[in-house]
């Protein structure tokens, strides 16, 4: 994934991810040695990067789910990666305002239309939000999540924070294969008043925008992202 830093106030450049470290580990956490794409407010991405086309799926606030199933006509599919209770990367926590051994469901599944991997989704799930109305959610399978939070009366949905993602991160799991940076997107969302986290990344084969936007240009190395302020 490419991860972002801020080089200086008002500027977002390419830079490598943080380095492993085997100091600082929580025992037993899911997270000793990973590395996470750096995650920003969407306002700090200028309209030359998110471009009308990629607006239009990045930034929508609507069911991606419905949205890729109405694309293809309902050939559509989740496959279920991995789902078990761990703790969750750093800034995940700080998101959820969790403490830093509090554990929650880790869902990480693949959405698909037809034969082709659009989307990697990763959802957590903390213990305490998956009490009384919400217990249903620790059993989903291959069900998608997002089918059931827009269906949820009352259900809120804060902000979008972005990032840029290539094979540098352990993100995404070791066997897709990234040839150039991808989008990524995550929210928070607040369930009968109990926070949960959806991060989703665009993967090569999702094709609705087109293929030169400004990811390529950044790969190409056309240096610094200026965001608007």
């Amino acid at each position: 994934m490419l991860c972002q830093s801020l080089a200086k106030p008002g500027y977002i450049t390419q830079a490598p991810c943080p380095m492993k470290s085997s100091a600082g580990k929580t025992p037993g956490s899911s997270h000793a040695g990973r590395r996470e794409p750096h995650w920003y407010p969407a306002a700090r991405f200028p309209s030359p990067e998110l471009t009308p086309s990629v607006r239009r799926w990045l930034l929508d606030q609507g069911s991606l789910t419905q949205r890729l199933i109405d694309q293809q006509r309902g050939h559509f599919s989740v496959q279920l990666l991995r789902q078990d209770w761990r703790v969750p990367l750093p800034s995940e926590q700080r998101l959820l305002h969790m403490l830093p051994r509090q554990r929650a469901i880790i869902r990480e599944v693949i959405l698909q239309q037809g034969p082709n991997e659009v989307v990697f989704a990763r959802s957590v799930l903390p213990a305490s939000s998956l009490e009384g109305k919400l217990a249903h959610l620790r059993r989903l399978g291959n069900k998608p999540l997002g089918a059931i939070l827009f269906n949820t009366a009352g259900m809120q949905r804060n902000p979008f924070e972005l990032a840029l993602i290539d094979q540098r991160c352990t993100y995404l799991p070791p066997d897709i294969d990234l040839q150039g940076p991808v989008w990524g997107r995550r929210s928070r969302f607040e369930v009968y008043g109990q926070p949960l986290m959806v991060s989703e990344v665009f993967l090569q084969a999702f094709r609705p925008w087109p293929q030169t936007h400004g990811l390529q240009r950044a790969q190409r190395g056309a240096a610094i992202i200026r965001p608007t302020k």
